[in-house]
């Protein structure tokens, strides 16, 4: 978790009421304009919300188990947490609304509570499910020339399992935590490796990063995508990274999907210092951290797969 920095940098993306400190305001607007072709973001029906998001992600698919994907939405949208934004703002202490309500951040509160941190595991992995049986069909160009691929905070392996069922030449990783990957069993072509992506990140063809960079402040992405950068082979030997995550156009897309965006952009800033971003803020970044170009596919309901080149 981040300090008064960033804290500073995303308080004020709130318009309301308030009385902002002046260093907030340039966000407070910033966050007003993203919000402005979408006002009633703050006055929507939240389980209309989690319908539309369960519906736009698995149109034409099978049906699929999301319980532990809805729960996991459920606590993000902790009372006290949100009962504490207006005092965040204002300067409380506390990186996250959330950890200034519960005096801890979000991360340790989960590790510290076995059945919210295995809620978790098992909500990417419910969402895991419905992204791979889309991602190995309509974007298997992606994986073309690939012979091995990292997914890099793949928790219990659903993604790098469909990658490599689908695709058996890749020899596939799954790097996460030590006691998120500790009870996992591998393949002839899957392994999974325990380790740190702020580290280090096993040497591949490419690297996949789904919903990871979202959940972190504009620095720690800058880390993550060095240390990605490190670990891929060059351009001309097909190096990339994929990322599948929301790329916010408030001007774009469905009023559905925009506003499901939006949503999510509050959930991170209230619990966990993140922030969905823009084209425009996703290449700023990418550039910064020594990649040269990107591709975004719109493909995924309200996310898009960005194909990012050194």
């Amino acid at each position: 978790m981040q300090g008064g920095g960033e804290k500073e940098k995303r308080s004020s993306e709130i318009d309301g009421p308030l009385t902002i400190p002046i260093p907030f305001r340039d966000k407070q607007r910033e966050i007003h304009a993203k919000f402005q072709p979408c006002p009633q973001i703050i006055r929507c029906n939240l389980p209309d919300l989690i319908k539309t998001s369960a519906a736009a992600a698995i149109a034409g698919l099978p049906e699929f188990d999301v319980k532990a994907f809805t729960k996991s939405i459920l606590f993000g949208l902790d009372s006290v947490a949100w009962r504490s934004l207006s005092r965040w703002l204002k300067g409380a202490d506390g990186s996250t609304p959330f950890e200034g309500a519960h005096g801890k951040s979000a991360w340790k509160f989960v590790l510290e509570n076995p059945d919210i941190c295995n809620m978790f595991n098992e909500a990417m992995a419910e969402d895991s499910r419905v992204i791979s049986s889309v991602l190995v069909i309509k974007c298997k160009d992606i994986f073309q020339g690939l012979t091995s691929l990292v997914d890099v905070g793949g928790g219990i392996g659903v993604m790098a399992r469909a990658v490599a069922e689908a695709f058996p030449h890749i020899k596939c990783s799954v790097l996460d935590l030590p006691h998120v990957v500790a009870a996992c069993e591998g393949s002839d072509n899957l392994e999974f490796v325990a380790g740190d992506m702020f580290q280090a990140i096993p040497y591949a063809d490419a690297l996949l990063l789904k919903w990871v960079l979202h959940d972190w402040s504009d620095e720690d992405c800058l880390k993550i995508l060095r240390r990605c950068r490190e670990a891929i082979v060059s351009k001309e030997k097909g190096g990339k990274v994929i990322i599948i995550d929301i790329v916010l156009d408030p001007n774009g897309g469905t009023h559905e999907s925009v506003e499901l965006q939006l949503f999510f952009d509050l959930q991170l800033m209230v619990n966990v210092n993140g922030k969905q971003r823009t084209e425009s803020e996703w290449k700023k970044l990418f550039t910064e951290s020594g990649f040269t170009s990107c591709t975004i596919t719109p493909v995924l309901g309200f996310r898009s797969v960005i194909e990012v080149v050194p």
